[in-house]
């Protein structure tokens, strides 16, 4: 029997405690061990990501579900990684941080500018970045190359999945239009090119007739200056002899008036011509001008013609606001920039029609995963509540005249994204869509210095200079039915041809 006096239970409850925390020691190692699982199948190319901030982990899918999985590090409490939809932006694959010490972030794959990303990272088994979405440094290694430009990446609070889906305001690809759309893409390239061409042979050719045109006005100025001269010069002859009292005086006179007379008539003559000259040149350099007018239209029409057509041979992404009752389109012309990044093209941006606007309609992302008989398969991933997703598209109604721009050449990969949100701003010309959810923390977003002064993409991405743009001091909060958190909205643009 044993016998249970002080000493023993200060002994038992220093066993107890010691126990306790070797038992929790392990546990946080058995989490911050980072375990990693591929499908049992042969994976595709990955067409999203979605990070969970409650279960902490990273999936990724291609065309026929689920091929990669991994755990993360999100943002710690105050720097939370805001939860939204984004796309991969620009990949480094050595990049080091210019907000956090030079900090090494290898295999970063950005999704926006102000300095949110996946990359490879230490992982504690808890949430303990900066804001960024840190994954298995071996696990980004291997995914580095597998990714691309424009990949959707959705952060949700949750444990979101795709599920598949179908709804007849799908976009449903016409057979016809997906065949045709290389051959008039390479066509109206082709043509564009020739307007291009002719264009500067007309611009050329109406300076050239401007110049000469220029320069015979300067001759006529001259000879109507000397012809003024010669009159005053017989004038004043007929006055001499009108004056003169002496035959001497009278025959002196008589040949001033005339030489004076001879020259008039010869000046005369000249500015005559001259008139004739100036005035066919005159009307040959209005005619130029005119013609290289009207073939600098046909250029701007042949180059949005060829950019569409380009356009249309790349995925399509659609957001759709509550917020803002908008409708934008989006797709990547491959056009690198400068600074890092490649420009999307942002010419579609219309009002849209959602019934009952003032009732929440959720956040979800409708994307096209593969070709199938009907045209395109679709999932639907849902990250905030509002109506189901069914519900939430029955509510909206495209403008037909975007249905005809967009649906005919839809390909796999494209999007449709419905949302109670605005688009935030970081949205700009090097990202797709960028939108955060306002019912949850974004500390790691609010924390960095949003992207500001930034030139915003016009539509002719084709043109001898291969940018489009113009420049976008400012970008104020969106007027509208807006929730204010953290001034992350974003300043639409105009309409235009450039």
């Amino acid at each position: 029997m044993w016998r249970w006096g002080p000493p023993a239970f200060v002994a038992l409850a220093a066993m107890t405690a010691l126990t306790a925390l070797t038992a929790d020691a392990g546990a946080r190692q058995a989490r911050s061990a980072p375990t990693e699982t591929t499908a049992a199948r042969e994976p595709g190319e990955p067409i999203m990501a979605i990070v969970s901030i409650e279960t902490q982990q990273v999936t990724f899918y291609d065309s026929d579900g689920w091929i990669l999985r991994a755990p993360v590090s999100t943002g710690t409490t105050g720097r939370e990684t805001p939860a939204g939809v984004f796309a991969v932006i620009e990949k480094d694959k050595d990049h080091h941080s210019s907000l956090y010490d030079d900090a090494w972030m290898p295999n970063m794959q950005r999704i926006t500018w102000n300095g949110i990303a996946l990359h490879g990272g230490p992982l504690p088994g808890y949430a303990a970045s900066h804001g960024c979405v840190r994954m298995p440094y071996e696990f980004a290694e291997d995914l580095f190359d597998k990714t691309w430009i424009g990949m959707r990446v959705i952060i949700s609070p949750n444990d979101a999945t795709p599920v598949e889906f179908s709804h007849p305001a799908l976009f449903v690809p016409k057979a016809e239009a997906l065949a045709a759309a290389p051959a008039r893409a390479e066509t109206l390239a082709r043509e564009a090119a020739e307007a291009a061409e002719t264009a500067d042979e007309a611009k050329k050719a109406a300076a050239t007739t401007a110049r000469e045109a220029a320069s015979l006005t300067a001759s006529l100025r001259k000879l109507e200056s000397l012809k003024t001269r010669a009159d005053g010069e017989l004038a004043f002859a007929d006055k001499a002899l009108a004056a003169a009292k002496t035959d001497q005086a009278r025959a002196r006179a008589e040949e001033q008036k005339q030489k004076a007379t001879s020259k008039a008539t010869e000046l005369g003559a000249q500015l005559d011509a001259a008139k004739a000259d100036a005035k066919s040149k005159l009307d040959a350099a209005a005619a130029a001008k005119d013609a290289a007018k009207a073939i600098q239209t046909r250029k701007a029409d042949t180059a949005k013609a060829a950019s569409e057509a380009k356009l249309a041979l790349e995925p399509v992404s659609v957001y759709i606001s509550r917020a803002t009752q908008k409708i934008y389109v989006r797709r990547n012309t491959h056009k690198p920039w400068p600074d890092g990044g490649e420009v999307f093209d942002a010419t579609i941006e219309v009002a849209v029609k959602i019934r009952d606007p003032d009732r929440r309609i959720g956040t979800h992302v409708f994307t096209a995963m593969a070709r199938s008989e009907a045209g395109l398969r679709w999932t639907a991933v849902t990250i905030d509540n509002g109506d189901d997703a069914k519900d939430a598209l029955d509510r909206i109604s495209i403008p037909q005249d975007v249905l005809d721009r967009i649906a005919p050449t839809a390909l796999p990969r494209s999007s449709i994204i419905v949302s109670d949100e605005p688009l935030s701003r970081e949205t700009n010309y090097r990202t797709e869509f960028v939108a955060v959810l306002n019912n949850q923390p974004q500390g790691g977003f609010v924390t960095r210095r949003p992207t500001v002064d930034v030139p915003v993409a016009s539509a002719n991405y084709w043109g001898n200079n291969g940018f489009g743009f113009f420049f976008q001091p400012n970008w104020n909060s969106q007027p509208g039915k807006l929730r204010p958190r953290a001034g992350q909205y974003y300043q639409p643009m105009q309409q235009r041809w450039w």
